[in-house]
């Protein structure tokens, strides 16, 4: 099977990004799955700390494990998504991971290039193939749908990355990947159509970005973003592109939806199906998009 790395070149050859979408249970996990094998793409599962403390670390990269195993499915990688700690990374890169993301951002910015540094030093040690992705400016936190922008998201205005510290960011620590904050932020509103147009993704900033660095960028908080705009982005660098808070509506709305159709139903299996196909309903969309079908 291809590796990340190889997976990541070929999408930026072809002006495509890979498609990173969080998982918290089985549902989740054969919703991108089977999404990704229906289109024949590659696809990244996410989990973020406490995605990993729900699911298990060696259960979800067992899980993965099996899908890499089948070659009837494109390829299918494992990231640790947003991880907060040295020691949190250095537990999935031990358990074999894809990938992980370190978020420094609350840090200091000479903190942030530490730890991350030190990341990508335990990395190349133990597993050599592991990409190791570091995150510059701010981006919130909370994938959730929310009543207000909020002062994160305001914040993160003010706080977007600058391609100078980007270049210094990648030069010293060493990384993969970079998640730059190009006016994206985690989460959506609870009205769509304001999410499209509060998420002021800059394709320009994208590019001097990726110019700046010559690194693969990741895309974070894509949820609720113009579909045009994560185009334009794609076009100017962004390799990953990461979903996580439509994902969940999705699946909440379906639950929903079969507990009040079916009252009575008391098997699990049956009342999350409808969720499964929501979610991979989701998924496809954002993979046709992604990947220009």
């Amino acid at each position: 099977m291809k590796t990340l790395r190889e997976c990541i070149a070929e999408a930026q050859a072809k002006k495509v990004a890979i498609g990173h979408f969080n998982i918290s249970n089985i549902e989740g996990f054969w919703a991108v799955v089977r999404a990704a094998k229906n289109l024949n793409v590659s696809a990244i599962i996410g989990v973020s700390e406490g995605e990993r403390a729900f699911i298990g670390v060696p259960q979800v990269k067992a899980l993965v494990d099996t899908i890499k195993a089948d070659k009837t499915y494109p390829p299918i990688f494992l990231n640790a998504d947003h991880t907060y700690s040295y020691e949190k990374c250095v537990e999935v890169i031990d358990a074999g991971f894809d990938a992980v993301i370190f978020d420094g951002t609350e840090l200091s910015f000479e903190d942030n290039i530490a730890t991350t540094k030190k990341v990508v030093e335990y990395a190349r040690k133990k597993n050599p193939k592991m990409l190791i992705e570091g995150e510059l400016g701010y981006i919130g936190k909370s994938s959730e749908v929310r009543a207000t922008l909020g002062t994160d998201v305001e914040a993160a205005e003010k706080l977007l990355t600058k391609p100078v510290d980007a270049l210094r960011f990648v030069k010293e620590t060493g990384i993969d990947l970079l998640a730059p904050a190009v006016g994206n932020f985690h989460g959506v509103l609870q009205n769509i159509e304001v999410t499209r147009s509060a998420k002021k993704i800059r394709p320009e900033l994208v590019a001097e970005i990726s110019k700046a660095t010559g690194t693969p960028l990741v895309l974070h908080g894509g949820s609720g973003s113009e579909d045009a705009t994560v185009r334009e982005a794609i076009q100017n660098g962004i390799a990953i592109v990461h979903i996580n808070t439509e994902i969940r509506m999705a699946y909440r709305n379906a639950i929903r939806q079969s507990l009040q159709e079916n009252p009575d139903e008391v098997a699990p299996y049956k009342i999350a199906k409808p969720a499964v196909i929501a979610m991979q309903k989701v998924i496809e969309e954002k993979l046709k998009l992604f990947n220009n079908l």
